[in-house]
Formats: C-alpha cells, structure tokens, sequence
C-alpha cells in the first residue's frame, strides 16, 4: 500500500510542478460553458433550465484533455517500465493513476462548477444536488478514461480514437448525471439518477483498472 500511495502522490506533485495539463482543462470547462450564454441569448429562465447540461458537457468534454498524456508520458520516457517493476500489480498501478486524474482534473472542475452554475443561473437549492452529482460522474469518467487511455497506449493516432472510445461509453453516466441534476428544477426527487451514478461506479471500480492492467501490460510487453 505504501507503493501505492508513493505514486499517487508522485503523480500529484508531477501536476503541481507542470499544471499546464490542469489548467488547460479548467480554462476549457470555464470558456466552453461560458459560451453557451452568448449562442442561446441573454434569457435567464433558458440559461437556468439548460445550465445543468451544459455544466455536464462541459465537464465531460474537459476530463478528456489529459487523458492522452495519462500513461503516455510514462510510455515515451521509459517510466512506465520502471512503475511496472514496483512490485504493484498492473491494475494497482493504473488504479492509482486514475485517482490521480481524478484529484488533478475532477476535483478542479467540480469547484470550477460552482461559479459557472452561478452565471449560468443554476438556483441555490440545486447547486449542492448537481455539485454531488458531478463528484459521482467525474469519478466515473476518470475510471472510464483511464481504461481507453490504456487501451490505445502506443497506438498510432491514440489521441484521436481516445475521444472516440471514450464518449460513447460515457453516454449513461451523462444521462443519469443530467437526470438528477434537473430534478430539482421538474419538483422530483434525484436519488434514482444518484443511485444510477452510484451503480455505475461502484461496476466500473473493479472492471476499469483491471482493465487498464492488461492495457498496461500490453503496452509495456
């Protein structure tokens, strides 16, 4: 465990030092979501039923800016070689690069969210529902992502089938996301989509860094 933790926080630091990863994400999730005001008017009513959506797609979108520079990094420099040799297991080692996207991007975003929802027009008494609900979500799609990143490690144009891969396994998590973010606003409650959210994390927490393992391994071999 001590193996494990080590490189979580190596990864940590390595973003501390070189955030330009974190920041791009940040400034693309604050001026994609910013642009939606001036494309559909200055309506508060329309801006305050479409904010929760527009948050979700603007979070989405941005968690896949540093997946390619996940494990590839570590692939061009020869690092990963050395992370393989740790003692951890594959799946231990892409388990905890995973957390570590998720405490560099997903955490960001989600503070990022809190002043977008307000400009957005997202009332007081749903912030705290969409802020909960996109905890869940951002963990989902680090798990996710994580996974495709491994999946095309070394592959010719990795960066562009990412996104591809990537998108189209994130559609629940957006759905169920969006469906509890919007309760509040429809008067219903938003555990089902909570408990959806949950029931796709708790799938992906085994199966995602197994997966990525055997990505790793692959990779690696």
């Amino acid at each position: 465990m001590t193996a494990f933790f080590a490189l979580i926080d190596r990864d940590l630091r390595l973003a501390y030092r070189f955030g330009a990863d974190t920041l791009a994400s940040l400034l693309f999730f604050i001026l994609c979501g910013s642009l939606f005001p001036l494309a559909l008017g200055p309506s508060p009513d329309l801006l305050r039923h479409m904010g929760p959506g527009i948050i979700w797609v603007c979070a989405l979108l941005a968690s896949l800016l540093p997946l390619d520079r996940l494990f590839g990094s570590e692939l061009e420099d020869g690092s990963l070689d050395l992370l393989m040799l740790t003692g951890l297991p594959a799946y231990a080692v892409a388990f905890a690069k995973m957390i570590a996207h998720w405490l560099t991007t997903g955490l960001p975003l989600l503070v990022a969210a809190i002043p977008l929802g307000i400009m957005l027009g997202v009332k007081g008494s749903e912030l705290p529902l969409l802020l909960f609900g996109l905890m869940l979500g951002t963990m989902c799609l680090s798990l996710m992502g994580g996974m495709a990143a491994s999946i095309v490690l070394g592959a010719r144009r990795g960066g562009v089938l990412l996104p591809l891969l990537v998108l189209p396994l994130a559609t629940p998590v957006l759905i169920f996301g969006a469906a509890s973010s919007y309760a509040g606003q429809l008067g219903a409650s938003s555990s089902a989509g909570f408990d959806l959210l949950g029931a796709c994390l708790l799938a992906m927490l085994p199966l995602c860094p197994l997966a990525a393992g055997y990505g790793l391994k692959s990779a690696v071999g």
